[in-house]
């Protein structure tokens, strides 16, 4: 027991204390150090460095995106001029009065008599996808030239003339700059009664189909 005091006491000297007792305090203070300044400044650090370099991916990538968006951009308005072609080409520059005016000038250039002009039906363009929805037990027969930003038309004819007079009338509707096509025709002889050196009348009935923009 005596051994045992006695250990005890040697092992608490105080010169021992003095050396024990800095070091065991400046290891409190660093590990509190280190648990509420340390730790929380390098998180803090590793999150500023983390939005530094998402900033900078964020840059690099805005670049990207700029160049990509000048791209798109470009093919985008390639895309519109040949779709505004494409309508000039199909529906021309004039609207359907002036086509029918310009028909009145073919009609007596090559002595047509017109009977009747009844205008049938007109079809603006549907995208293809509201057509399905719409009809989807249907069989859609699409119609190739009616494009986005431009409507259908057809428009009944009947009117009398001579052969040859026929034959350059249809040639003529060839040169328009709309785009015409005809359908259904039904050639028949007038039984009128003609004048001498005249040719046989003929009496005929056509389905003109024709575009225009909307």
């Amino acid at each position: 027991m005596i051994n045992y005091t006695k250990r005890k006491e040697n092992f608490l000297t105080p010169e021992k204390a003095a050396t024990f007792l800095p070091v065991l305090i400046s290891s409190f203070i660093s590990i509190f150090i280190i648990i509420f300044f340390a730790i929380p400044q390098y998180n803090k650090s590793n999150k500023v460095n983390s939005e530094l370099s998402d900033l900078k991916n964020k840059k690099d990538n805005l670049e990207n995106l700029k160049l990509q968006y000048e791209i798109i951009n470009q093919k985008f308005s390639k895309l519109n001029k040949e779709k505004a072609m494409l309508i000039e080409l199909i529906s021309g520059t004039s609207n359907l009065e002036t086509l029918l005016s310009k028909l009145g000038e073919l009609s007596k250039r090559n002595n047509i008599k017109f009977v009747s002009i009844i205008p049938k039906e007109i079809k603006p363009f549907i995208n293809e996808n509201v057509q399905q929805n719409n009809n989807a037990e249907v069989n859609l027969i699409l119609d190739p030239f009616l494009v986005e930003g431009t409507k259908k038309y057809l428009i009944e004819f009947t009117f009398k003339t001579e052969f040859i007079n026929l034959l350059s009338f249809l040639r003529e509707l060839e040169f328009q700059e709309n785009l015409i096509l005809l359908d259904d025709i039904k050639i028949k002889l007038n039984n009128e009664k003609i004048k001498k050196n005249e040719g046989k009348p003929l009496y005929i009935n056509l389905i003109m189909t024709t575009y225009g923009k909307l």
